[in-house]
């Protein structure tokens, strides 16, 4: 070690002396300081614009300046262009009220590259609680620093890639909802010429057996239109309420009888079926109903429905007998029980006719849950 090298090590070790700290004083002190690898640095209150009095070599490799370019300077020219003036003015006014205090702060090298820097302040204080020095430690935290935005940037850039993903899903939702409105729109136009041409053929119709016969296909379009008009409706389009399509065409039926009286009252559970099934078994609902409701002139129309896990359950019962009506003969018969029958084993549906000695007449239709 050349002289003068020898005489800045003794200039350290001598000031270091008058600072009083938590770990003692003088001697120990000062090589703890010098000897350490974390940066740190001294400054003087007492003399103009607070300079640095010491600086420790790992401070030095730190900030790339020699002990003679640090020294008599205040800290602000490691400060830059991107340095964050409202973390400076923390450290300001920690050091103008005598605090501690800690910062993240951008500061830059003597080759101009920056880096981030974890800045901790604490005021020396002497016997009589006057402000000697101010010690300041650093630690390099660049890495860190870097590494959070890397997340940062990545998290932004999924974010976007989701919001992307969103944005084409919500288009192409869109686009489902104009195919569906344009198929509903079809169907129902459909549907209507189907009804206008029944109800001309109607009105020219020479007898009471093909009037009924006609009344009848009528009844069973419009049947499928309003099992169309309910799913369509439906926010879920691939899920279809049999029960609340029961209640509304019983009403509808119900209103349809001349001078009858017959009251539907309902008692619903959430009892939805796959919507691929909802025609077969909405037209079996719309027979079963015409069977129980002809020749009824009063009284009431009770329909509940509920779902387990492995079954659908629509419940209908009318109260009373019809006019003409035998025990024998209270479940359908010819081409209602047919389409019955046959559209039950399309829809895997079990369908139980019973009548009470009063004449109330109930069937339960029992539709399988699909698990595939």
């Amino acid at each position: 070690m050349n002289r003068d090298e020898l005489v800045r090590q003794q200039d350290d070790w001598t000031l270091t002396e008058a600072l009083h700290h938590e770990h003692g004083r003088g001697d120990p002190f000062a090589a703890a300081v010098r000897a350490t690898r974390m940066p740190m640095i001294i400054t003087d209150p007492n003399q103009s614009d607070n300079p640095i009095v010491f600086a420790n070599a790992s401070f030095q490799k730190l900030t790339g300046y020699t002990r003679e370019e640090l020294i008599g300077r205040n800290c602000r020219f490691l400060q830059g262009p991107n340095t964050d003036p409202t973390a400076v003015a923390k450290v300001r006014q920690a050091i103008a009220t005598g605090e501690d205090t800690s910062v993240d702060l951008l500061n830059y090298r003597k080759d101009g590259t920056p880096f981030w820097n974890a800045l901790y302040v604490s005021p020396v204080r002497d016997d009589a609680g006057v402000i000697r020095f101010h010690f300041a430690s650093q630690v390099d935290i660049t890495d860190r620093i870097d590494q959070q935005a890397r997340v940062m940037r990545e998290k932004a850039l999924v974010e976007a890639e989701v919001a992307r993903r969103v944005a084409e899903l919500r288009d192409a939702l869109d686009a489902q909802r104009l195919l569906l409105h344009e198929v509903d729109h079809r169907v129902k136009n459909n549907m209507t010429m189907i009804g206008s041409i029944l109800r001309m053929q109607l009105r020219v119709a020479q007898d009471s057996a093909t009037a009924d016969l006609l009344r009848l296909m009528m009844s069973r379009i419009d049947a499928i239109a309003s099992v169309h008009r309910h799913l369509y409706q439906a926010e879920d389009v691939t899920r279809f309420d049999i029960g609340s399509y029961a209640v509304g065409l019983a009403s509808d039926l119900a209103q349809g009888q001349t001078g009858a009286e017959l009251r539907v009252r309902a008692d619903l559970g959430r009892a939805e079926i796959p919507a691929g099934q909802a025609s077969a078994s909405g037209l079996v609902v719309n027979e079963v109903l015409n069977h129980m409701i002809a020749g009824r002139e009063g009284g009431y129309l009770d329909i509940s429905s509920s779902a387990d896990v492995r079954k659908v359950e629509l419940r209908i019962r009318v109260s009373g007998q019809a006019a003409g009506e035998s025990p024998s003969s209270f479940s359908p018969s010819g081409i209602t029980a047919q389409i019955i029958t046959r559209l039950a084993a399309q829809t895997r549906t079990r369908v139980e006719w019973s009548q009470a000695d009063g004449g109330d007449l109930e069937v339960i239709l029992s539709i399988a849950r699909d698990h595939s």
